[in-house]
């Protein structure tokens, strides 16, 4: 028995993991494979009982879970993002969901037949969005910055405000109704924001001063952001039930946004944590559907989604923005994207068990129609958001492009030649003579440390998604390798290294995970291109064909040419590192930096870069 519950917990987190790659590989997100994952496990093969599996602490795993996801969301919120929509956000998050909330419970009622109780409460649950569908389903879209944050925003604070609108409902619905009940729902919601807010800062407060003079040490950092998390969370709702979720948002918007606090460590751990959470969770809450229910609901079911799509997202957006500065485009795409994601499936799972036991027969039928919403909005959305941002004009570009840290002679140069070839790059540094020289050559400059405050606020990354550290300070291209590294991934940060790589001894080299990928060659040094450029060295551009493959351009041009760049017949930029995975084929162009003499005229395709 043992050994079975250690073989199906495994198989979930491998589970997991691959659907996570899949997501990846595809470009969608990863909740739609993790839900056809549960669903599979579930219902179809009956391979996978969660009730069975984790007994009473099912429900306390959920929201001990969703606690970390809210807390995690919180850490990602800084108020100099929604500087000049913070209105609409905050409309969203009010008048808009009361206007979601009413419209999906009169459809419920008369599309369904269920008790006003009970359609109320639906929409109270379907007010909510969260940070587990709204983050993947950004990195698909990429909308514009205004319309990212405003979604963000919207997702991870109206979680928990749509739980203690559900509580409230609950309240009324348990009270009998009537005027003493709606006393007492008022103060359950008095009660709920009062001891959430004030616990949540509290919390905050306190371990932000632990963090700002360094009371603890740097390896317990995660760990007592965990226990602080479940500890306030749990104190939160001992207190007042459903205030943790209200605790723990705010305790991480705190956090966020208190100076002098560093939080890059900390969120990393809970990014990699909330990640797995939200797959296990999913998998777990779509193993327990059952198809039968989903059958009682019927067709009509369907009106109710078509309503929550099409009618009661539109009103909430176009209430929320009126008078707002966004352009109708960015208005549109926020009327389409809103899926349904974990913290509505635990709700709904709750609330249903405790009417039911009340004899509230019904309520069973909150669970199905949940789901149905999660999986209709969360495939419609994922298959159409991106197309719909790209035709609307508001999509970001593709993260083609590159940050030039340093703008000396080797990096205008590395710099024009991606230009040229249509790359958005950017050069940055805090020396104003070389950023004056990048300006009259026309290059897109920052002026200052790229690695500032200041940069955190103005340093425009929209369409960039590598970075090149091409100064001639080890440490500063350390220092920026380090820090760009969470923004691009391990695999797009690299830097021109000041010696070469075989002549640093092992007490003196830097670890690989702070140097980044060797540009150009585990040879190649700043020294190195510099000394070319002075000596007449210029960039060259080589169509490769059938008849002229890039062995035959080693072979003709290898001992003259440095090997910058190949581009792919889908016109993407590929760096040469010296780890020779790159191969370019037919169709292909390579980079390269030739020196000062005329190609072999034998030499197809070979024109100034």
């Amino acid at each position: 028995m043992v050994e079975n519950l250690i073989t199906l917990l495994a198989a979930i987190l491998v589970l997991c993991s691959f659907c996570q790659w899949v997501a990846w590989r595809l470009k969608l997100p990863a909740i739609i494979f993790l839900l056809a994952t549960g669903i599979l496990l579930g219902p179809v093969l009956n391979l996978l009982d969660p009730d069975r599996l984790l007994g009473d602490l099912f429900f306390p795993l959920v929201s001990l879970s969703v606690a970390v996801i809210l807390f995690e969301g919180g850490l990602t919120l800084r108020f100099r993002d929604i500087v000049g929509v913070e209105t609409v956000v905050r409309n969203m998050v009010s008048i808009g969901m009361l206007a979601t909330c009413l419209i999906t419970a009169a459809v419920t009622r008369f599309a369904l037949g269920f008790s006003w109780d009970l359609s109320f409460l639906f929409g109270a649950i379907m007010v909510v969005t969260g940070p587990t569908v709204i983050v993947p389903m950004l990195r698909t879209v990429r909308p514009r910055r205004t319309v990212a944050n405003i979604l963000r925003w919207e997702g991870i604070i109206i979680d928990p405000i749509g739980a203690a609108l559900a509580v409230l409902v609950y309240e009324f619905i348990i009270s009998g109704g009537g005027q003493d009940a709606l006393g007492h729902t008022l103060l359950v919601f008095g009660q709920i924001v009062l001891i959430g807010s004030v616990i949540g800062v509290l919390g905050g407060f306190l371990f932000g001063l632990v963090l700002k003079n360094y009371w603890l040490p740097e390896y317990l950092h995660n760990v007592t952001a965990l226990a602080l998390v479940f500890g306030t969370f749990a104190l939160s709702n001992s207190l007042q039930h459903e205030s943790g979720l209200v605790t723990v948002t705010v305790m991480g918007i705190w956090l966020a946004n208190m100076k002098g606090v560093e939080v890059e460590g900390i969120l990393d751990f809970k990014e990699s944590l909330s990640l797995l959470l939200i797959s296990v969770l999913f998998i777990l809450l779509a193993a327990r559907m059952e198809f039968a229910s989903f059958a009682r609901l019927g067709w009509p079911a369907l009106w109710v989604f078509i309503a929550i799509q099409f009618l009661a997202r539109p009103v909430c957006v176009v209430i929320s923005t009126f008078n707002s500065k966004l352009s109708w485009p960015e208005r549109h795409l926020l009327s389409w994207i809103a899926p349904r994601g974990i913290v509505a499936a635990a709700i709904s799972a709750l609330f249903a068990i405790r009417l039911g036991q009340m004899g509230m027969t019904d309520a069973f039928l909150l669970i199905p129609l949940t789901f149905m919403v999660i999986i209709g909005t969360v495939l419609l959305q994922s298959f159409t958001a991106r197309p719909l941002a790209l035709w609307l004009k508001v999509a970001a570009p593709e993260p083609k492009g590159f940050l030039v840290i340093g703008a000396n002679e080797v990096a205008r140069t590395v710099a024009e030649v991606l230009a040229q070839k249509d790359f958005t790059v950017l050069l940055a540094d805090p020396d104003w003579d070389k950023i004056a020289k990048a300006k009259l050559e026309g290059l897109p400059t920052y002026f200052g440390n790229p690695m500032s405050e200041h940069a955190e606020r103005n340093l425009d990354l929209i369409g960039i998604g590598r970075m090149l550290a091409l100064t001639q300070r080890e440490n500063f291209n350390i220092a920026a390798v380090m820090h760009f590294r969470p923004e691009f991934g391990p695999n797009n940060v690299f830097v021109l290294q000041s010696k070469e790589d075989e002549k640093v001894s092992e007490k003196h080299k830097v670890t690989a995970r702070r140097r980044g990928r060797a540009l150009f060659g585990k040879e190649v040094t700043y020294g190195t291109l510099s000394e070319m450029l002075a000596q007449g060295a210029k960039p060259r551009t080589t169509k490769l064909t059938e008849t002229f493959n890039f062995d035959d351009f080693l072979e003709k041009n290898g001992p003259r040419a440095l090997l910058l760049f190949a581009i792919d017949g889908k016109g993407d930029a590929h760096v040469f590192t010296g780890e020779g995975k790159i191969i370019p084929g037919p169709g292909w162009s390579v980079i390269s930096l030739m020196k000062n003499h005329l190609p072999d005229p034998d030499s197809p395709s070979v024109e100034m870069a």
